[in-house]
């Protein structure tokens, strides 16, 4: 059986099994390989350490530069007046003007937050349900396989023939009327 040794010097001793008889004599002794000694590694640390603190050193000198470039064009510029940037700053989007107006409209306020309060407790409930059911093993596919089914049924009882379709347009026109309230 061969065995190798690494000694200090960098040396590889190789011994090996006996060998014939007629290479004995010449391979009785183990064979010595010396390995050549690596060179130094080259100072690449204390090199990238002098050139970061370099590049470091002109991006502060960039940056203090800025700086002072601010700095003068800042009390050479001539102010403006107060007023138009008051204006500006406090001039809000139509929107949020709009919902202002239609919360100021609100007799009841305890009632519209309670309700808008339980509306989003109510989706984030339904949300997690429908998480935990879309983790179940089977239930995702039932459920697909029935929604595709009832998608065929409502599309052939409401959309295939014209009287039918004509049906489903004035319940549509109808429910309409009754949330909206309009004639």
């Amino acid at each position: 059986m061969a065995s190798l040794s690494v000694s200090a010097s960098s040396t590889i001793i190789d011994s090996r099994a006996p060998l014939p008889s007629s290479r004995q004599a010449s391979a009785s002794s183990p064979s010595c390989i010396s390995l050549p000694t690596l060179p130094p590694q080259p100072a690449q640390s204390q090199t990238r350490a002098a050139k970061a603190t370099a590049y470091c050193r002109k991006i502060v000198r960039n940056v203090l530069t800025r700086a002072a470039d601010v700095e003068v064009a800042a009390t050479t510029q001539v102010e403006a007046p107060a007023t138009n940037t008051e204006a500006a700053s406090t001039e809000l989007p139509d929107i949020v003007k709009t919902v202002q107006e239609a919360w100021d409209k609100v007799e009841d306020k305890y009632a519209v937050s309670s309700l808008a309060v339980s509306g989003f407790v109510a989706l984030w409930g339904t949300a997690g349900v429908i998480s935990a059911i879309d983790r179940l093993p089977l239930v995702p596919g039932v459920l697909e396989v029935v929604g595709i089914g009832y998608t065929g049924w409502f599309a052939y009882k409401n959309l295939i023939f014209k009287p039918d379709r004509e049906t489903l347009i004035q319940k549509v026109k109808d429910t309409y009327r009754d949330i909206i309230g309009s004639n």
